[in-house]
């Protein structure tokens, strides 16, 4: 049976809202700046012939039907007009529904689905149509582009990665956040364990048990009411406590010998800890059963004062603040661990990650339009396109240099909504492209994510924090790149199981023992824990949770040997 690509939801999560276009016929390498369109088709070549084009993929609030700069560009250059199917969730019904009915659109992020949808036969395999149209695509991925395979026993490359190759991390997303506000008050203390940040947002809420206009101030809000509940309360589990993001699983470095991360008893003590945190009236007891919506508002209007998420699931509240100028109310970011014999691994290299994918279906209009499109978007010309806008319109050549105009920057940074719906920077990104540090020909960066760029972009609360913790960017509290050797087999949460397999079926099982089993032992009181989490255990033994493990660590070890040749 082959061995099937699933996406982690996490990352599925964050770039599905980077929803994208497709299409279009230009299959040229580009240059290093972008002109308007008139210039661009101002050329020996013929307009492109008008196409409407179906692609599903997850909602985008900013999607700007293409009437943003970018937008306006693009369909300018290719001719095509996107028909957007935005998936609620991740996707799961309307995917499945897609396999069940056998329709399916020209372009989809299949993410979750991605195996069902190749056993149907729903995916086109990509390898012909790059070897013949798509040279850019084949540039960007290099020595990776194997990476892209399916398994040792399928060649086919059913998705375009949608990971940035040979990304350099400059700043850290991750991690526990505070408010400026909370930090400030308290002197800027050491924020390295969980009771540094536990006493932190104890002695600021014992001050401030309202906000400056009377509402509540809340401790520490959990995204863990929807499927974020990986994000904001299982996987800091095993950060915190030492171990790098392998989904729901915890591998052992030297023997590639795989559990379930919550069999380990450090990520006991953990969920103690959030235990102890409901305990004291500091946990947000909506945390468990609040909507994503919910979430967001309470970190809109400021009153929440720490959360234990990704800057991608918080960005638009903390974006809202910022557009009503309270700045002191947004988010600092700490590497925090359960005491200090742990250093949290976020940054523990991979080499690169093929992860959350694009396809072209068996429906496509037009499979080598599409393709020689997307091969456009992975030229020079379409990342700077992508990354930075259009010369004079979003950025300027200075001194041989790109450079944001300051009061684009301001608003990307400070209103970022409305910069991306106006813009379109950043709703396209669907191809094969370069990760953040990577220079273009000119000497440029293809993205705007570099140190002075992200420095420029810090409001004063963020560079007034950093420099209290002797810091330029937030990464620069974290452990540096080389402090862990890179993992062989990428990260596990890259190698889900095959979708008719007795081991998947004991994954859904165990993911719906634990969304019970978690909120429950954290909401008990302290003298119940223990007793709800060793029945949390007997149930994921109950459910098979040996058998799964023995599977995917034959997973990472074929994995390892696939990457080695």
């Amino acid at each position: 049976m082959k061995r099937k690509m699933k996406m982690a939801l996490s990352l599925m999560l964050a770039l599905v809202f980077v929803f994208a276009t497709a299409c279009g016929n230009s299959n040229n390498e580009g240059g290093n700046n972008t002109k308007t369109p008139e210039t661009t088709n101002a050329t020996n070549e013929p307009p492109a012939e008008p196409m409407t084009i179906r692609f599903a993929s997850g909602n985008n609030p900013n999607w700007d039907d293409m009437q943003s700069d970018i937008g306006k560009f693009i369909k300018e250059k290719t001719g095509i007009t996107i028909k957007p199917e935005f998936l609620v969730d991740n996707g799961d019904e309307t995917l499945a529904l897609m396999v069940a009915t056998d329709e399916y659109p020209d372009l989809v992020v299949p993410g979750v689905a991605t195996n069902k949808m190749v056993d149907a036969g729903a995916l086109l395999d990509l390898r012909p149509l790059i070897e013949e149209h798509a040279p850019n695509i084949k540039k960007v991925y290099g020595e990776y582009y194997n990476r892209l395979r399916w398994s040792k026993d399928d060649d086919a490359i059913y998705t375009l990665s949608l990971t940035g190759v040979d990304h350099t991390y400059f700043d850290s997303g991750s991690g526990f956040q505070l408010q400026h506000q909370v930090l400030e008050a308290a002197g800027y203390p050491e924020i390295k364990t969980v009771k540094d940040y536990e006493a932190a947002i104890k002695t600021y809420l014992e001050k401030n048990p309202t906000t400056a206009d009377g509402q509540p101030n809340i401790g520490l809000s959990l995204n863990g009411g929807e499927w974020q509940i990986l994000i904001s309360v299982t996987n800091p589990a095993f950060l915190a406590t030492g171990a790098p993001d392998n989904g729901e699983f915890f591998i052992n470095e030297e023997t590639y010998e795989a559990i379930m991360h919550y069999q380990r008893p450090e990520e006991r003590e953990y969920f103690r800890w959030l235990n102890h945190m409901n305990d004291i009236g500091l946990l947000d007891p909506e945390s468990f059963i609040q909507k994503y919506d919910q979430y967001k508002a309470k970190i809109a209007s400021g009153r929440v004062l720490g959360l234990i998420d990704q800057q991608w699931d918080y960005n638009q509240a903390e974006s809202a603040l910022k557009a009503e100028g309270k700045f002191a109310s947004t988010y600092a970011r700490f590497p925090v661990t359960l005491n200090e014999t742990y250093q949290d691994h976020s940054f523990q290299g991979t080499g690169y990650l093929p992860a959350l994918g694009i396809a072209i279906t068996k429906d496509a209009q037009d499979p080598v339009r599409l393709i020689k499109f997307l091969d456009y978007l992975a030229s020079d010309e379409g990342q700077v396109l992508l990354n930075w806008g259009i010369e004079g319109k979003h950025y300027n050549m200075v001194d041989g240099k790109r450079v944001i105009p300051a009061e684009l920057l301001e608003q990307k940074t400070n209103d970022n909504n409305t910069f991306v719906k106006t813009t379109g920077i950043g709703n396209y990104n669907i191809s094969a492209r370069y990760g953040d540090g990577v220079k273009d020909p000119s000497g440029n960066y293809y993205t705007t994510t570099f140190p002075e760029q992200i420095q420029a972009a810090y409001s004063e609360e963020d560079k007034k924090t950093l420099k209290a913790y002797g810091a330029t960017t937030y990464k620069d509290l974290w452990p540096s790149d080389d402090a862990f050797p890179e993992r062989k087999y990428g990260a596990a949460w890259t190698l889900p199981f095959d979708s008719t397999s007795e081991a998947n079926v004991i994954k859904q099982k165990t993911e719906d023992i634990m969304k019970k089993r978690i909120p429950e032992a954290i909401l008990a009181k302290p003298e119940d824990f223990d007793k709800i989490y060793d029945q949390f255990l007997k149930d994921l033994e109950d459910a098979g949770v040996a058998k799964m493990n023995e599977e995917l660590t034959k997973m990472v070890k074929d994995r390892v040997e696939l990457w080695s040749e």
